[in-house]
């Protein structure tokens, strides 16, 4: 999963969690709210009393009575004020029920006890729960919308600003890891951003990139001049063993050993070859402008190799479209190719055995070959480094020089090609060639 992608799951999540923590708790907010407004708005009719009566006296109240009533119309709010014990000292806030007209109803009632006159008098002013709470799912809808506003305007604040942040590393992926080929052509560019992570990232990849290419070359350079230089002395001493082996005089374990001698300086000669032929594909020395017919270049390799499936008495099903045609190619360099392969495909098959060669044409456009073979299969361990130089699966350690798919790898690599390999034990392998959309 992309950074991106998890920064913005992370984002989105917490605000969600925000927002369910926040309506869970709501209901118990705005109660509270709502009672510590109305224990506010109760002192302040208090203090108003208060001032009432010392500016006016209790008579503005009483007037000749001896305690004074009043409630609104709807009994919504009253106030009570009357003469108390001068032991009795009040001054709360609580909810409470009160006996008005016959109807007993719930009120928020504020209690105080004050001295007028030397004389206690006991001040009650309530108001009903329920014009209390009448508010409160209104202010609950209107807080839960102002909250859901604002997490969705940070979300978006915060997803752009997740953006900016990692473009930097995109591009870095983009430009330094995503579909490149080796080696490293292009200069690498360094990436612009103000994020020291991603500048040091950047400079790292950069560094490692240009240390690759400098090892691949300098091997590269040296697999050319070798496999130059041991030519000449593989050639004389070839041309010797040659002299000497033509001499009549040679008995017989003399000239068994010498045949010997000669198998390991062919064999020798055969890898030096090899290796040339390596070398010369990655350093481009061919040109790639031919116009090749995939069935043509296979009857070519079939009758070429045709006395190696006699002895083994392997039918071969060549299943190519006869239109099939591909251009900006190297004829050589291909037929080296599938030679090999289907070469491969004789050596490790079984007696009797069988090789399909088909085509066909991918719906992005390019064209895929696959050779098929009913052999004794690659080890699912060694599938991944079957194409590295001298390498051979624990089935084929005694054959070949393990150079043979590596120079498919080259050559596949120098023409751009995709080729993949599925293979099962004892039962065959399948090598599947794609060429993009040409």
């Amino acid at each position: 999963m992309k950074l991106s992608t998890k920064l913005t799951l992370f984002i989105t999540g917490s605000k969600l969690a925000i927002v369910l923590l926040f309506v869970l708790a709501l209901p118990f907010l705005i109660k509270q709210i709502a009672s510590q407004y109305t224990n506010y708005t109760l002192n302040q009719q208090r203090q108003k009393v208060l001032d009432i009566v010392s500016r006016n006296g209790l008579d503005y109240y009483f007037q000749g009575d001896d305690s004074y009533g009043s409630y609104t119309m709807l009994k919504e709010e009253f106030i009570a004020l009357l003469p108390v014990e001068p032991s009795l000292k009040m001054d709360t806030i609580k909810d409470s029920q009160r006996l008005i007209e016959s109807d007993t109803l719930n009120y928020r009632v504020l209690s105080y006890t004050f001295n007028n006159d030397n004389k206690n008098y006991l001040l009650e002013i309530g108001k009903t729960t329920d014009s209390i709470n009448q508010y409160n799912k209104p202010l609950q809808q209107f807080a839960l919308f102002v909250l859901i506003t604002l997490i969705v305007l940070t979300i978006l604040i915060d997803l752009t600003f997740v953006r900016i942040l990692v473009r930097p590393l995109a591009k870095i992926i983009g430009t330094k890891l995503t579909n490149r080929r080796f080696p490293f052509k292009d200069k690498q560019e360094q990436i612009q951003t103000s994020t020291t992570d991603f500048k040091y990232l950047d400079e790292s990849l950069i560094l490692l990139m240009n240390q690759i290419n400098e090892a691949f070359y300098k091997e590269r350079e040296f697999t050319s001049n070798a496999s130059h230089e041991l030519m000449t002395p593989i050639s004389i001493l070839q041309n010797k063993l040659e002299n000497l082996l033509s001499d009549e005089n040679l008995d017989g374990p003399t000239s068994l050993a010498l045949i010997e001698m000669m198998k390991t300086v062919t064999r020798l000669k055969n890898i030096t070859k090899s290796l040339l032929l390596i070398s010369r594909i990655e350093n481009e020395q061919y040109i790639r402008d031919d116009e090749v017919k995939p069935l043509l270049l296979f009857n070519e390799i079939i009758e070429e190799i045709d006395h190696r499936l006699e002895e083994k008495h392997i039918k071969i099903f060549l299943n190519i479209s006869p239109d099939s045609s591909l251009k900006g190619m190297n004829k050589d360099l291909l037929f080296q190719l599938f030679f090999n392969l289907v070469h491969n495909a004789i050596k490790f098959n079984r007696d009797k055995g069988e090789i399909f060669i088909n085509d066909k044409y991918l719906n992005n456009g390019a064209y895929e070959i696959t050779i098929t073979d009913t052999g004794i299969g690659i080890p699912k361990d060694d599938l991944a480094s079957i194409f590295d130089r001298f390498k051979k699966t624990n089935l084929q350690e005694d054959v070949g020089y393990g150079l043979g798919l590596a120079i498919v790898k080259s050559i596949s690599m120098y023409h751009q090609l995709q080729i993949n390999v599925q293979s099962e034990i004892g039962k065959g392998t399948t090598f599947t060639i794609t060429f993009p959309n040409n």
